[in-house]
């Protein structure tokens, strides 16, 4: 998937690679995040990411020409984790629609453990 923006002078091609590494940055940036983990594991066991492997801990598709993202994560033991979701739903959509340019319309979150 690549990302096409339009402007007055030509044209923008942000590769996926690149969106993913914004939306996992920026989701590491908030309190309370422990890793990234690998996408919804069947056997019941997680995988933690190293800043390396971000993007295993992401999905991104566009929607009429706006971007949804699902975040698999970790979170600490003992913070709120609606709070926790919040600021990283803030922080997601800020960081990529800034840098990137384009919408993002859905930041989707799913905690897939807790670190005690």
């Amino acid at each position: 998937m690549e990302c096409k923006i339009k402007n007055d002078i030509g044209t923008i091609y942000i590769t996926e690679d690149v969106m993913l590494k914004v939306a996992g940055y920026a989701a590491l940036e908030c309190y309370g995040i422990v890793a990234m983990s690998s996408k919804r594991a069947k056997d019941g066991l997680v995988q933690w990411l190293g800043r390396e492997n971000l993007s295993k801990g992401i999905q991104i598709r566009m929607v009429d020409d706006m971007l949804d993202v699902d975040l698999f994560i970790i979170v600490e033991y003992g913070i709120s984790i609606a709070e926790v979701c919040k600021t990283i739903v803030d922080t997601v959509r800020y960081k990529l629609e800034s840098m990137t340019g384009v919408k993002v319309r859905r930041v989707n979150i799913s905690v897939e453990g807790v670190r005690v």
